[in-house]
């Protein structure tokens, strides 16, 4: 079978998938819209936003497009499967329905999901300005440090966790009062979890059917040691040393499959990648978040580790029947370092020239995230994460090495890139 594919999306995420389906021998064209400086080595670049779908439908139907890949949320919560589910020969989705992705669009709508299945979380209350003195006094319940979410998307910073109980009271006010839109009309308050982080793919074709991707580790602050704000992702490594067998035989009986089945049982349409934000509490797994879509930058080591074919399983699972498909998974480490722009994830600088990024040596891969070219043909920086330099190793050290090699070899006035990717995970494999 050849497969004429559009893929959404302009990210670092967007550019590992672009490489991994690139690879197909049943891909016949991929189409990446918008794409970046780095995606068209994959395929034709096409200057359409992931959200205009009138656009997309017009393209998918000059183009018989078979196949839309949807790289980031925002397509999916605004409804693009329902918008295509509708019309006659509509090209196969990767991705939920508009109902599916409020697990990502809506906190509290996945909290309740979770509640609903049984599938462990931390404990939570709901609240909107007219119950802001009820959340007040439920923060008075919980032990510092107090977890503030904003209901809806907010770019990844929508989340506050902070240590005084006061100036958790005062965040509730301001979030509830328009500090990220109409996103934090709502706020969850959580329980603080402690312990530590991984991140968990599932493909899923809406029917039961799923295959378990290769698990991986993102660090989300800007300062080594975990320390400064939160960004988009500064690294990645997989696997992850904690998340053995017996572990994953939790996540499996425990998260995957009571949400798999139990998107089923209530009649929603979740045909694609479900992100389950895990955290490792005294051994036990438990959900800090789902989304709805592969991570940034996890998918840039996820995609290096699947050896299978990517086009059939994601053909599969858009069609609904994974059915005996095999996935397979490389044994060998991949980490990633993201090179980014001074002053990220603040304001920062747009148009540097980037000198070093024609090739990746052997073993490695870079794939672009906030690329693109200027008049002149020369690539240059147009967003905080730059590009994300992953590779191979047999060891996590050795891939670590040949990531940072990557890393110290791009350049552009301003760039920086954290120094201590996957030193947690080195520690806890030593001490094994």
């Amino acid at each position: 079978m050849s497969e004429r594919i559009l893929l959404l999306g302009s990210g670092g995420r967007e550019c590992a998938i672009a490489w991994k389906i690139s690879q197909s021998p049943e891909l016949e064209k991929l189409f990446i819209a918008p794409g970046n400086g780095g995606t068209d080595s994959y395929g034709e670049n096409i200057a359409i936003s992931p959200l205009d779908f009138q656009a997309i439908e017009k393209f998918v139907s000059e183009q018989d497009i078979d196949m839309i890949v949807v790289g980031n949320e925002d397509p999916l919560v605004a409804g693009i499967y329902d918008y295509f589910a509708s019309r006659s020969n509509a090209p196969l989705i990767v991705g939920p329905s508009k109902m599916g992705a409020a697990l990502e669009g809506s906190k509290d709508f996945a909290k309740q999901f979770m509640a609903r299945h049984g599938i462990p979380t931390a404990a939570y209350r709901s609240f909107t300005a007219e119950t802001v003195a009820e959340g007040e006094k439920f923060l008075e319940t919980l032990r510092p440090p107090y977890v503030l979410k904003a209901d809806g998307l907010a770019a990844g910073k929508g989340v506050l966790i902070i240590d005084s109980l006061e100036e958790a009271k005062s965040s509730l006010r301001e979030m509830l009062g328009g500090m990220f839109g109409a996103s934090s009309a709502t706020v969850v308050i959580e329980q603080f979890l402690k312990g530590i982080e991984c991140s968990v793919f599932v493909l899923t074709d809406g029917n039961g059917g799923y295959r378990i991707l290769p698990v991986a580790k993102d660090y989300k602050r800007i300062g080594e040691g975990d320390t400064g704000l939160n960004t988009g992702g500064m690294g990645a490594v997989s696997p992850v040393a904690f998340a053995d067998a017996e572990w994953m035989q939790k996540v499996e009986e425990r998260i995957v499959r009571p949400t798999v089945e139990g998107l089923k049982a209530e009649g929603i349409v979740y045909r694609g990648f479900i992100f389950l934000g895990l955290i490792d509490v005294d051994g036990e797994p438990m959900v800090i978040e789902y989304n709805v879509r592969m991570g940034d930058p996890e998918t840039e080591v996820v995609m290096l580790r699947i050896g299978s074919d990517l086009v059939p399983l994601l053909r599969a699972a858009a069609s609904g029947d994974l059915g005996e498909l095999p996935l397979e998974i490389d044994a060998r480490y991949a980490t990633t370092v993201m090179v980014v722009s001074g002053g990220y994830p603040g304001s920062y600088p747009k148009g540097k020239v980037i000198t070093g990024a024609a090739e990746a040596p052997r073993g490695s891969v870079w794939f672009h995230a906030g690329t693109s070219k200027n008049a002149a043909g020369e690539l240059v920086t147009s967003g905080g994460r730059v590009i994300a330099c992953s590779a191979y190793g047999d060891t996590l050290t050795e891939a670590l090495e040949a990531s940072y090699a990557g890393a110290n070899a791009i350049d552009f006035d301003g760039k920086y890139f954290r120094r201590d990717i996957g030193s947690d995970l080195k520690a806890i494999e030593e001490g094994l």
